[in-house]
């Protein structure tokens, strides 16, 4: 179990050097968790929330999954989204893709990959959302750093369309909905421009009545 060791090694050290740095960092901690974000990212080993953005833990709360998707019958998902929210109070939700994203990729072949393709099936409904935009582009490259783009901003309206959110912005509660993406390439954050901050930024047909 060499790995294992070297991990506990590692955390260790990672430990000391914070409370060298800051002897009341973990003190302070643990008294309570106060985050602003919550960080809908995808679970690529490549995409950690807060070292992309260069802050220490108790700033972002944080849920990741395969392509950063958004379904409305995850449990899981959607059980972050209430607690951060309702609970939390953040005042922003960053859904954040990333170029290269192995998840997308997978959903533009045809062949099958198992179960996870269940889950894909979300990323294809995406695709043919916007399919002529998409088979535009000749550059396959290219291909897969669009569906990335529009991924996030579908999930972004995902996000938008949950009584969860509804409820909070029908009770004034103040929070925005952002889509980000991360070039793994460079390690720069793009913003896709995409901010939402109330229920009449989105389709009419999603709004549900006070």
């Amino acid at each position: 179990m060499k790995v294992l060791k070297e991990l506990f090694d590692s955390n260790k050290k990672w430990a000391e050097k914070v409370k060298k740095d800051n002897p009341a960092f973990f003190s302070q901690l643990s008294e309570q968790q106060d985050p602003d974000i919550l960080w809908i990212g995808c679970a690529d080993s490549r995409v950690p929330a807060n070292e992309i953005v260069n802050v220490r833990p108790g700033n972002i709360f944080v849920h990741r999954n395969l392509a950063n998707v958004v379904v409305h019958t995850d449990l899981n998902c959607l059980s972050v989204i209430q607690y951060a929210v309702e609970v939390l109070k953040v005042k922003h939700i960053i859904v954040c893709g990333h170029y290269g994203c192995g998840g997308i990729r997978a959903a533009m072949e045809s062949k099958s990959h198992g179960l996870i393709d269940n889950w894909l099936r979300h990323i294809k409904d995406v695709y043919r959302f916007h399919q002529n935009q998409i088979e535009s582009i000749e550059d396959l490259d290219a291909r897969a750093d669009k569906l990335c783009e529009l991924n996030v901003m579908e999930q972004v309206a995902n996000v938008c369309h949950t009584t969860i959110l509804q409820n909070a912005w029908q009770a004034k509660q103040d929070i925005t909905v952002q889509g980000w993406i991360y070039n793994i390439n460079d390690g720069i954050l793009k913003d896709l421009d995409i901010c939402i901050s109330g229920p009449d930024e989105i389709a009419h047909i999603q709004r549900l009545k006070e």
